[in-house]
């Protein structure tokens, strides 16, 4: 259960760090990418969601321009990752629309879990950054926010069906 609130925070702290770069980002600036993996569905593309978190949190100027900083700092180190991960992925692809090789596709699993890893690593740091921002106020804030989206998650959890329906 402790995993699940940590990959909570981590998933608030992507929404929050989505938030700072979005505004972040000027007209000739291009878009970020999207955030893959476990935590960051919730990333970039969720517009939203991104500038409640900033809100509900009353970040002040000065913790939006430093959570800039860290994106700004970091986002040359992440790119890379993308890339390779998207590279992979259409590889992968082929194995999907044409004949299917177990020992290629476990290759590129495996080349995509280290991938994944390096970009797990790299997102913890820059959300831990983001989080000693944070004053105790707006941590224990952003912990309330956690649980309430975890009890949702909980919740929608238990409507699913255990099996799926038979067709």
């Amino acid at each position: 259960m402790k995993s699940f609130r940590y990959r909570l925070l981590i998933a608030a702290l992507a929404v929050l760090m989505g938030t700072v770069a979005g505004h972040s980002q000027t007209a000739d600036t291009p878009p970020s990418p999207p955030m893959h993996g476990h935590h960051m569905g919730m990333g970039m593309g969720m517009g939203g969601h991104m500038g409640f978190l900033a809100k509900q949190l009353n970040l002040t100027d000065d913790q939006k321009s430093q959570m800039k900083a860290i994106w700004q700092k970091e986002r040359p180190a992440m790119k890379p990752l993308f890339q390779q991960q998207r590279v992979i992925d259409q590889q992968l692809r082929q194995y999907v629309e044409g004949s299917f090789d177990q020992d290629k596709v476990q290759a590129l699993a495996n080349q995509k879990a280290q991938i994944q890893a390096q970009m797990t690593i790299a997102e913890t740091r820059i959300h831990n950054q983001m989080y000693q921002l944070l004053t105790p106020d707006q941590q224990s804030q952003l912990k309330q926010i956690e649980a309430k989206h975890e009890a949702r998650m909980q919740q929608h959890m238990d409507q699913q069906p255990a099996t799926p329906p038979e067709q």
